[in-house]
């Protein structure tokens, strides 16, 4: 979407990610806009909302793609949405940004924050998915072995004691970059880390990170056909390699 920008460009995302959204001239969440009523049986289309749709000279949606009724009410209603499938096909190997862009493209995802540098690893040790996360006992021998102390960080419905929790994700950007590195799981959290420059080991062995890997030569994945193949001692490799490189801030 970044670079997609135009000369006024905004934004309808779901509302955890609106925080994140640092680029367009105007964003909204997807649920404040009532556009996720299109096509369904009984609702009308609300005339505000169709005007500041026809008042955009280009519409791309990853949204609704999957829904033929959605699809129907934008063309009902004079609207000329570009729809683009919301993920990469199950097959092949093209990065998923790629696959979004449709084109080769140079520019990694960046978050821009303020933070301040302090001297801590901060890891997210969960994912979406039990089948993506690594032993948490391999973290705590991972932190036995490291220079700096680990913090831990959690999202929603997940717990762990002593864990930081920020439910606007803007914050929690600011947070994971303050540290020298980051250390995670394939998850949103760890694409996130990612974006904002941090140092980043991330952790494969469910999804092809291929397609779904974090980008940056300040990334390094680590994977395996099945995660608990995923050894210590590589993670340390990795990780002591990014510290070497960036250290001190």
């Amino acid at each position: 979407m970044q670079e997609m920008r135009a000369d006024y460009t905004e934004v309808w995302v779901p509302s955890a990610l609106v925080p994140l959204v640092q680029f367009a001239d105007h964003v909204r969440s997807i649920a404040s806009t009532g556009i996720d009523t299109f096509g369904i049986p009984g609702i009308a289309l609300m005339p505000t909302l169709l005007n500041s749709l026809r008042s955009f000279d280009s519409i791309i949606s990853w949204y609704g793609a999957n829904r033929e009724e959605f699809a129907d009410a934008c063309r009902e209603s004079g609207l000329n949405v570009e729809f683009r499938a919301a993920i990469p096909p199950v097959t092949g190997d093209v990065h998923a940004a790629d696959f979004f862009l449709r084109r080769r493209s140079e520019e990694y995802p960046c978050i821009h924050t303020d933070s301040a540098a302090e001297d801590y690893i901060a890891v997210h040790p969960f994912s979406g998915s039990t089948h993506k996360n690594w032993p948490y006992s391999r973290f705590q021998a991972l932190e036995a072995q490291l220079p700096l102390p680990f913090r831990y960080c959690i999202g929603p419905h997940q717990q762990l004691s002593g864990a930081v929790e920020y439910p606007n994700l803007y914050d929690l950007a600011c947070w994971i970059r303050g540290a020298s590195l980051y250390i995670g799981n394939d998850s949103g959290i760890t694409h996130l880390a990612a974006a904002t420059g941090v140092p980043t080991v991330a952790l494969f062995g469910h999804s092809n990170p291929r397609v779904w890997a974090p980008r940056g030569g300040h990334v390094r994945v680590v994977e395996a056909a099945c995660l608990n193949d995923i050894n210590v001692d590589t993670v340390l490799l990795a990780a002591r390699e990014l510290l070497a490189l960036h250290l001190p801030r």
